[in-house]
């Protein structure tokens, strides 16, 4: 047997060469050279060392510029360490990933690499990079929305026990990531930041939404969404605006979040995140569809700092059916949140405000400090016909940036006297997500 094979997979260059190093169960994989103006493409070897080493192995992707220019659909791995030391950039044909992007079934969204099995170590070190060559796909989306095929950068899918931790991310085509399927899953030390440097925001590249997934521990992010309108502010007011609005006006009326928990999805820790751009922690969406219930249990949110974010602490649900339930915000840091606290039973759509079938109970806000955009620190407003139960605040302490009174707007919260929230009145059905100024 040999204890070394070296395998060349020749592609369109003639001269162009990449080398997959086989010892053992070890597969090492080095990135084509770049040659003339057309790029490489890596992905071939890569999925080969993934089928060679994928179980009971280990796979190394070494230093350097790997161009990934085909999806990647992985779902069989076994008790593998995967190592990349360099950087994956996805390419920039656009219309081949709107065509092949691999479905992963939730609101028509879609993935470039497709990640399962069980027993997964990924590893990046602090090296490895993920880029998305995102500013494409945000100057051609124009601010359109999701755009069926845009496509997740990494998708967990039917995954245990795993292992994802100290890779960064610039510039995602679209969501970060996506856990969905999963358990026992932990994402560590993990640096996010997709901004758009024209005219059109980033729209929806969240940094991770959880569904039908259990047990998932979250720590240890920075994460930067984009989430700001990139539009000048008009001429007259262009002067003026600098000193009043120190980031860019947010026209997005669907802001991304940081870390969000879909439907189905419970046990979930997240510890230790800083959220720039987002909707910071967010329960939701849920209850779009009325025969498929959404269960979100067990959630806590710990120590989380929300900059220049459109909500902080918040939950979002259709009026479809399911249930809310057990849900900690705790040691928040705001500074300069639209909305820090909201709480909607009919989100986008304002239909079935006071009539949803979806309870929320037991939510806590505990310790949350700083500075909302403007004078409302929170609207919340609960079915009339499920009114919240068990909402609790304990040393909650949010500030207008200007100065002045704050409001808290509340309707429907069950033993509202008692959970301490400073309610000052109440909160209209289909109260905005995101305020234009002081109400």
């Amino acid at each position: 047997m040999l204890a070394s094979l070296l395998i060349p997979l020749l592609f369109s260059a003639p001269a162009a060469y990449a080398a997959l190093n086989v010892t053992g169960s070890t597969c090492t994989v080095t990135p084509l050279p770049s040659t003339g103006t057309t790029d490489p493409d890596d992905t071939p070897q890569i999925l080969q060392a993934f089928t060679q080493c994928g179980k009971n192995g280990k796979i190394i992707l070494a230093e350097g510029l790997f161009h990934i220019g085909q999806i990647m659909r992985t779902t069989e791995f076994s008790n593998v360490d995967i190592e990349i030391h360099g950087t994956l950039k996805w390419s920039s044909d656009i219309q081949y990933w709107l065509r092949s992007s691999i479905s992963v079934t939730y609101a028509g969204r879609s993935t470039a690499w497709l990640l399962g099995g069980t027993d997964i170590r990924l590893r990046g070190f602090g090296k490895a990079l993920f880029d998305g060559n995102g500013q494409l796909w945000y100057d051609q989306n124009r601010n359109q929305g999701n755009q069926n095929g845009r496509p997740i950068s990494l998708t967990l899918w039917n995954a245990r026990n795993v292992l994802v931790d100290g890779i960064t991310w610039r510039q995602s085509q679209f969501w970060h990531t996506f856990v969905a399927h999963s358990e026992n899953v932990t994402m560590t030390n993990l640096d996010m930041n997709s901004t758009s440097n024209s005219q059109w925001s980033t729209v929806n590249t969240d940094g991770v939404d959880t569904w039908n997934s259990k047990d998932v521990v979250i720590a240890n992010w920075t994460v930067t969404c984009g989430d700001v309108s990139r539009k000048t502010p008009p001429t007259i007011f262009s002067f003026w605006s600098s000193f009043l609005f120190p980031y860019p006006l947010n026209t997005n009326p669907h802001p991304q979040d940081c870390i969000s928990m879909k439907g189905n999805s419970t046990n979930i820790s997240v510890s230790n995140v800083s959220c720039h751009e987002s909707g910071c922690a967010c329960i939701g969406s849920l209850g779009s569809q009325a025969s498929q219930p959404d269960y979100v249990e067990n959630v806590s949110f710990n120590n989380i700092s929300c900059t220049h974010s459109s909500n902080a602490a918040w939950i979002k649900t259709y009026s479809g059916t399911g249930r809310v339930r057990n849900i900690t915000f705790a040691n928040f840091q705001l500074d300069n949140v639209n909305q820090p606290v909201y709480i909607t039973p009919c989100i986008y759509t304002g239909q079935g405000c006071d009539t949803s079938r979806l309870p929320i109970e037991d939510v806590r806000w505990v310790n949350i400090t700083g500075t909302s955009r403007y004078n409302v620190a929170g609207g919340i407003h609960c079915s009339a016909s499920n009114p919240c139960k068990n909402l609790t605040m304990e040393n909650v302490n949010i500030k207008p940036m200007s100065g002045g009174t704050t409001k808290w707007l509340c309707s429907n919260i069950q033993n509202q006297a008692s959970s301490g929230i400073p309610c000052t009145e109440s909160c209209p059905a289909n109260w905005p997500q995101q305020l234009s100024g002081n109400r």
